[in-house]
Order: C-alpha cells, then structure tokens, then sequence
C-alpha cells in the first residue's frame, strides 16, 4: 500500500537524486575551462549525468504508485539501485577524464554531493527490503486460507 515504510524510502531516495541539482560533486578554488567553468563539478556539467539524475529520481517516484505489483516493484528498486551506483562511476570517469588537463595551482574539495547517490542506494535497499517482507507476509496469508 502507498502508505507503508517504503514509501517513505522511496521519496527519500528520490529526494537524493533531485538534491543534485543543487549539490556539487566538487569544486575548486580557480575558474579552468571545461567542468570547472563556473568553479564547480555538478550534475548539469554534463547531460548524461542529468539525465542519469533525472531518471533515477522519477523512477523512485514511479515505483511508489505501483504498490500492487510488488514484483514489478522491486525489479524497479533495483534499477534505481544500478542508476544509483551509475551516477557516481559516471561522473568519476568524466571528471578524471578531464583532470589530467587541470594545471597544479587549482585545488579540488570534494562536495555533499558524492553522499547524495549513496544515500539513494541506501534509501532503495531499504524500500526492497520492506517490499520483500510485505510480499512474504501476503503469500504467508495465502497459505492459510
């Protein structure tokens, strides 16, 4: 039912990837060209770690509403969690990918935004947790018929 425990972890999850938009991943303390333009490594740097965060957040969204099938739920959960781990591993390749071209004097400080796709991961585990539970108890109540 949409008013259980997942549901709450699902829009937590969600909430972790739609807080990207306003999280850094990194920034730096001088402007270079490339991702750090505007001093700052975020998610709208580059599209396919928008899109990553758009689609992770909105399916989280759209697992909510699909409390009657909790198969369906739950595979859904796991998409979450792969676009979870996705997200980090992209923005690490993109980013190293260009930090080679960063001269010595630019200093990085990582952001609250790397903890923002683990918290998804997390929050979704738990959503599938609370699925899988709600399922055994339901086929438990079937078997007593």
């Amino acid at each position: 039912m949409i008013q259980r425990i997942q549901t709450i972890f699902l829009l937590l999850a969600a909430a972790a990837f739609f807080s990207l938009f306003g999280l850094d991943f990194a920034s730096s303390n001088a402007e270079h060209a490339g991702f750090l333009s505007d001093k700052a490594f975020d998610i709208q740097d580059h599209i396919a770690l928008t899109v990553l965060a758009v689609l992770g957040g909105v399916l989280a969204l759209a697992t909510i509403f699909l409390f009657n099938n909790r198969t369906l739920q739950v595979r859904l959960g796991y998409g979450v969690i792969l676009l979870a781990i996705a997200l980090p591993v992209a923005a690490t390749a993109l980013f190293y990918g260009q930090f080679s071209a960063l001269p010595s004097n630019v200093k990085l400080t990582y952001g609250i935004g790397l903890a923002a796709p683990i918290l998804a991961l997390i929050f979704t585990a738990l959503a599938n947790r609370f699925i899988n539970k709600d399922e055994k108890l339901v086929k438990s109540m079937d078997r007593l018929r």
